[in-house]
């Protein structure tokens, strides 16, 4: 969603500001399992038509889709519930998402606006291959499977892509099997960790902790923390210290309240709360309130 975007932008950049989401070098797609992705405007293609199917049925329907609604919108921005009412159909308007041709605008309340786009101008292998780059330096090591979980690909087309990329590979072994990184990025994982921040407040479905299987295991070993944090609904919020998930946070308004998994010190307190107070939340009125539980 849009503001929990911010919210991962803001853990990551200084500066950032409520409405640092709308600025222009950033649009909002149906991006990977067609969930709203906040992305890169210049790389839009590698969330959409990295996704385009490789079968003909899968193609053909991406493609009818995208020309059903550029023939209704003829260059006009409207919601997404009025292009489905008039082609008579539902959430199957995200299948056009995958030709790169459809951008949207959701604020996380009201419906989406709609509209398209000129086709992006690189082949769907190409920018496939790229976004798992992409994936490879954010979350490695991982495996084509993974990577097809998460881009929401069959596993033949995640195969492939990481197969293009293979004179870049480097083959690792990892507490939960073989696995594979960028060669570039290996350096990185050799040096030792640089100091973590105090404290962050990650937003729900933030790449952090996008996890899925083992890897979840890896991040946080006990089962019933991990059923806390993963639900089966929406998930909550991961309160980070110094580098390590103690708790989650959900916030209602401007108050905001912290389920922490361990006795935490006055000191990573205040900076749990110092980090509240600094959220670039927009429409928010008055001072956060942080509330503790546990």
């Amino acid at each position: 969603m849009p503001r929990a975007a911010l919210l991962s932008i803001h853990a990551r950049v200084e500066g950032t500001r409520p409405s640092t989401w709308e600025d222009p070098s950033l649009v909002q797609v149906w991006g990977p399992r067609f969930s709203v992705y906040v992305v890169p405007a210049r790389d839009h293609a590698l969330f959409t038509l990295a996704r385009m199917p490789e079968d003909d049925r899968g193609r053909q329907r991406a493609e009818d889709m995208a020309a059903r609604i550029d023939g209704f919108l003829r260059g006009r921005r409207t919601t997404d519930n009025e292009v489905a009412a008039e082609l008579g159909v539902h959430n199957a308007l995200r299948y056009a998402a995958v030709t790169g041709t459809v951008l949207i605008r959701w604020e996380g309340a009201r419906a989406p606006l709609v509209w398209t786009v000129p086709r992006p101008e690189i082949d769907p292998r190409a920018a496939r291959r790229e976004l798992a780059r992409r994936y490879l330096h954010v979350f490695g090591p991982t495996t084509p499977q993974v990577f097809a979980r998460w881009a929401g690909i069959g596993d033949a087309e995640a195969r492939g892509a990481f197969d293009a990329l293979s004179r870049t590979l480097t083959a690792v072994r990892t507490p939960i099997g073989d696995a594979w990184i960028l060669s570039r990025d290996e350096p990185g994982f050799r040096e030792p960790p640089g100091p973590p921040a105090a404290a962050r407040l990650l937003p729900s479905g933030d790449a952090y902790y996008l996890l899925q299987g083992a890897d979840r295991e890896l991040l946080v070993p006990d089962a019933g923390r991990r059923a806390e944090l993963w639900t089966s609904r929406v998930w909550p919020g991961a309160v980070l210290v110094e580098g390590e998930i103690v708790g989650t946070w959900r916030r209602a308004k401007a108050a905001l309240s912290i389920q922490s998994w361990r006795q935490l010190s006055h000191a990573e307190r205040d900076a749990v709360e110092a980090e509240a107070h600094s959220l670039p939340l927009p429409g928010v009125e008055g001072q956060i309130t942080v509330h503790w539980e546990g």
